[in-house]
């Protein structure tokens, strides 16, 4: 999917560059684009489908824009094999505004959502409920583990009705990934914050009452989330909620009540395609598998000297986190990787350490210089 010059070889190696003469960028978000999309781009910038003028200026209301948010959709539906019971919405304020559109939109007054608190943004999501005044149960906690595993099925103990179950499927602070949904009680739809995986691989639509996802990780550049909600929940809503907060709003203009953060949904759909170019989501799990394992093995191969933060079986194929003995040693990690091209891996504020997030657009052979540039590191400072 991208060629480079050379790998990363030794500690002081020369920066190692892809095709394009760029380094590799591990940042968590905003992050990585195919270079290709990147030249898609900056065409379109200049010139957008040969209108005259570029896609930052097109009116929202416009025909052009009329045929790029219908290609977009038509995309989506394709590549991600998203059933026809499902709609597909473009919205701003990112995921954590979902946190409070989401129990607005779903829960009756006297209703209780459970969930299932795996992370830093799962426990915003819960406390973020709570602030609105509603219902919520705590299903399971990784706090007394932190985070560093996913529950076991054993573990999670669901409230009596619940409306829906929350979860959030990938952990980008500490690099927890789930493999597969929890068995929630039948008939429980699961409404999952797919932020930082989505299209990473296939989905099992038959689970789910609703998803929701930035753009800027796996699906483009920040400004715009993405939601799929199942026909029947989006009309769930009751008077009182805001008119820009419903989803039926969403549905009924089109993703745009108002102008819409144009420039990212068009990015979505250059993802798309490339997705759709490169496997689709099959091709992305395959991809995204064989990408993880050289940074993973890297780490198995120095014991003692990297910790990883994760369980085995619950590691992140996005975001891989990890410390070394000491903090003024992972800021030399840091300052040494850069000089070998490899950027954007200081750990979330809250936890600190080393994170290498690799989503759909890194390439593979970005994963083996980094693994290669661990293995150096490892022996020349052990």
């Amino acid at each position: 999917m991208a060629t480079i010059t050379s790998a990363a070889s030794s500690v002081s190696a020369p920066v190692t560059r892809t095709a394009g003469g760029r380094i590799f960028n591990f940042n968590a978000g905003p992050s990585i684009l195919p270079e290709e999309v990147i030249r898609k781009i900056q065409a379109d910038v200049w010139d957008f489908n040969g209108t005259g003028y570029g896609i930052l200026e097109h009116s929202h209301r416009a025909k052009p824009f009329d045929h790029l948010l219908a290609e977009t959709f038509a995309l989506i539906r394709e590549v991600g094999q998203v059933p026809a019971e499902f709609e597909i919405l473009f919205m701003t304020g990112g995921s954590s505004s979902q946190n409070y559109i989401v129990p607005l939109n779903l829960l009756k007054p006297g209703q209780t959502a459970d969930f299932i608190e795996t992370d830093f943004w799962s426990t915003r999501s819960i406390d973020d409920a709570k602030q609105a005044g509603h219902n919520v149960h705590v299903a399971w906690t990784g706090k007394p583990h932190e985070f560093r595993r996913l529950p076991d099925p054993a573990d999670i103990k669901f409230s009596d009705n619940p409306a829906y179950v929350h979860i959030t499927s990938n952990n980008t602070i500490y690099g927890t990934q789930q493999k597969s949904e929890p068995n929630v009680p039948t008939g429980v739809p699961i409404v999952c914050d797919m932020c930082s995986d989505v299209f990473s691989k296939p989905i099992d639509w038959a689970k789910y009452g609703l998803i929701y996802a930035s753009a800027q990780k796996n699906l483009g550049t920040t400004g715009t989330t993405i939601v799929f909600i199942r026909k029947e929940l989006a009309d769930k809503a009751g008077p009182t909620v805001p008119r820009m907060l419903q989803y039926r709003t969403m549905i009924k203009e089109e993703s745009r009540p108002n102008t819409p953060p144009h420039f990212a949904i068009y990015t979505v759909k250059l993802m798309v395609e490339w997705i759709k170019a490169n496997g689709g989501l099959s091709g992305m799990k395959a991809h995204n598998e064989s990408k993880a394992k050289h940074i993973y093995a890297a780490l198995d191969d120095c014991p003692g000297f990297y910790k990883p933060h994760a369980r085995t079986q619950d590691r992140s194929l996005m975001n891989i986190c990890f410390r070394l003995p000491s903090e003024p040693l992972e800021e030399l990690f840091l300052t040494e990787a850069l000089k070998a091209g490899l950027d954007g891996m200081r750990g979330h504020r809250a936890t600190g350490g080393i994170r290498a997030s690799i989503y759909n657009a890194f390439p593979e052979i970005g994963c083996i210089a980094l693994g290669d540039f661990m293995r150096t590191f490892a022996r020349t400072h052990r």
